[in-house]
């Protein structure tokens, strides 16, 4: 057994969603949103830290680490959960940060997501775009979609991580799920493969570069259903930023794409609930409806805000009308709403204290 699975199950025991082990500090866990160090045991020096990282890890992967400074991989401890590792280099030393998968899928009932991201899994083709910052429940969210398709449907389902997070167990349809660095070279080699393994939906973990979301623009075209991942706060950003990925000279042909085939946008994020117990996701919904086209294709993207908060009856909501109602709902205190608030003038009520005074 790993010296580190003595931790990993504190992990699991305190129900803890991450592990942090930087040298020069001891471990610590983050419950609840926030890091508290691991009572009693003494602070990592470099022989501890390489002794708890390297056990876990293959020679392969241990020499990437070595050479680059980061590293990406799952690891699954029977019986507790698995676990996404990123292994890093600061300025103390080594370090390594553990998040904690669920060894059960949760549904979009148990996450309590809204009927028009559960709806997601009954597209037929397009793009849909799940996006936050790190974090903020996306691989959660997606699984959750993936998994009602694969109870729902007779279909094929490739997806594309870094690293596999959650496994999925073939229920109605076949699940065949790839990570970059141990069954394919990057998320644009597995994604042009995929359009040749006879897909109906395609997952790609993370849309980082040119080559990347173009392969997957092409495969929505294609009529393919495609789920991605950015790291933007909004969908207008959202849109904004794949179509600034690309030169100038190709971003009309993008928008026109895009206009095409984005079926919706949800960006997430977690908030605290009050005292502590427990985090929830506010989501800002865009889903395809008459006028989005046209205002993608001529780039009045800031029109999209309008869209999205007089789209109530369609299931959309801005980021800060679903902030708005978990406050009325009593799900996250007023404060909380503030923190995360993109106008704060509406949240003025709860701006805390300190704010004030500043």
């Amino acid at each position: 057994m790993a010296k580190i699975d003595e931790l990993f199950r504190m992990v699991k025991d305190t129900g803890a969603s991450d592990l942090h082990m930087l040298q020069g500090q001891p471990p610590k866990l983050r419950i609840h949103g926030d890091l508290k160090p691991i009572e009693g045991h003494p602070t990592l020096d470099e022989e501890s830290t390489r002794q708890y990282l390297y056990e876990i890890a293959t020679p392969k992967q241990i020499a990437h680490y070595e050479s680059c400074g980061d590293l990406d991989f799952a690891y699954g401890l029977e019986g507790v959960a698995r676990f996404r590792c990123n292994f890093l280099r600061q300025v103390h030393g080594r370090g390594a940060v553990f998040r904690q998968i669920p060894d059960k899928i949760l549904t979009v009932e148990d996450l309590g997501l809204p009927e028009a991201v559960a709806n997601a899994a009954h597209f037929r083709s397009g793009l849909v775009l799940v996006t936050g910052p790190t974090g903020s429940g996306k691989s959660t969210t997606l699984a959750a979609v993936i998994n009602l398709i694969n109870k729902t449907y007779k279909k094929h389902v490739i997806t594309i991580e870094d690293p596999i997070e959650f496994v999925h167990e073939n229920i109605n349809s076949v699940i065949t799920q790839r990570e970059v660095g141990q069954h394919t070279d990057s998320f644009a080699a597995a994604l042009k493969a995929a359009v040749r393994e006879d897909p109906n939906v395609i997952l790609v973990g993370e849309m980082r570069d040119l080559e990347t979301i173009s392969l997957a623009l092409s495969a929505a075209e294609l009529g393919l259903l495609v789920f991605g991942t950015l790291h933007t706060s909004s969908a207008a950003k959202t849109i904004n930023r794949i179509i600034d990925v690309f030169p100038a000279g190709r971003q009309a042909m993008i928008r026109t794409m895009l206009a095409e085939s984005l079926q919706g946008v949800f960006a997430q994020q977690l908030l605290k609930k009050p005292g502590g117990k427990g985090r929830v996701a506010a989501l800002e919904i865009l889903v395809r409806k008459e006028g989005m086209g046209s205002m993608i294709r001529e780039g009045a993207i800031s029109k999209l805000v309008s869209l999205i908060e007089m789209g109530k009856r369609d299931g959309m909501q801005t980021m800060d009308q679903a902030l708005m109602q978990l406050v009325k709902d009593g799900v996250i205190d007023g404060e909380a709403a503030y923190m995360k608030a993109q106008d704060k003038t509406k949240f003025a009520d709860y701006r805390p204290e300190a704010d004030v005074a500043g």
